[in-house]
């Protein structure tokens, strides 16, 4: 896709928009409709999102506008030269399922370009190495993406923790892996950020244990709380975020830990051996 065209110009305007599933619809359906969207009013644009016309409200201030007005306002004076309403064009070549795993290869494309200078992440594998037991923070939407990294972490690591569930007891589990020995714990930090996370980051490092965060932003709400913190930006084309280079960013740390663990190797060789004559897989 050109960046002259009707949708491109649309997915800038919600790039990084922390907006409600409410009003994602309402994103995709302006992209869906790109050409017409600079002369729809709020009734007309609730009515093909299938929401209220508040909501077509909230969503323009949400985007930073006094309301609805100022938006389509905004979206005539940035319309490309020569449009019309209902004119089809190049933004029709992408439907919004094509234009959502197309921005998740551009996230791609910028954690490649992070990654060229491979400093921080051989640091953060020396700290999660180095860490016994290692924890790994992750609530809510980023739940899985700590459940993922501790599953893998666990055939190399002797002793990994998943931190995944909060509640009181969130503290009490970072106290017990601190008097168990850990020094660094790691986290995964994705949108929508839950308070608990920015608290038990806080408190682990008032306990001394040293924050490796992956996060989606640089400017997150946990980069106050976090000593080494590593971007992988999160797709938000979807009505739900998109982790595929947070995902991504965690085997890139898995690799560099085992990097630092010297008995890594003949730990995967014991357990392929294990599990060969467990007969655990069909292969």
């Amino acid at each position: 896709m050109s960046g002259s065209s009707h949708a491109a110009r649309l997915q800038q305007l919600f790039e990084g928009r922390r907006l409600t599933p409410t009003q994602r619809r309402i994103a995709h359906s302006m992209v869906r409709r790109a050409g017409d969207a600079p002369f729809l009013s709020s009734v007309e644009l609730a009515e093909l999102a299938g929401v209220s016309q508040p909501s077509v409200t909230r969503f323009a201030v949400a985007l930073g506008f006094d309301g609805y007005p100022a938006l389509r306002k905004h979206l005539r004076e940035v319309a490309p030269v020569g449009s019309v309403a209902g004119g089809g064009g190049e933004e029709d070549a992408y439907n919004e399922y094509q234009q959502a795993v197309l921005a998740e290869i551009e996230n791609l494309r910028h954690l490649a370009e992070l990654l060229a200078d491979p400093g921080p992440v051989e640091r953060a594998g020396r700290l999660l190495a180095a860490s016994r037991p290692l924890p790994v923070l992750g609530l809510r939407a980023a739940s899985s993406q700590a459940r993922g990294f501790g599953y893998f972490a666990a055939k190399v690591h002797p002793d990994v923790r998943v931190l995944d569930e909060g509640g009181s007891m969130l503290h009490d589990r970072i106290d017990a892996a601190r008097r168990a020995g850990a020094t660094a714990l790691i986290c995964f930090a994705l949108p929508r950020h839950p308070k608990e996370v920015v608290d038990a980051l806080a408190y682990a490092r008032e306990q001394g244990l040293t924050v490796v965060a992956v996060a989606d932003s640089a400017f997150a709400p946990v980069a106050g709380h976090s000593d080494l913190l590593i971007p992988a930006a999160v797709g938000t084309g979807l009505a739900f975020d998109t982790a595929c280079a947070p995902m991504l960013l965690g085997r890139v740390l898995l690799e560099a830990m085992c990097d630092d663990l010297p008995d890594a190797q003949a730990r995967l060789e014991e357990f392929d051996a294990r599990a060969a004559a467990r007969g655990l897989f069909v292969e």
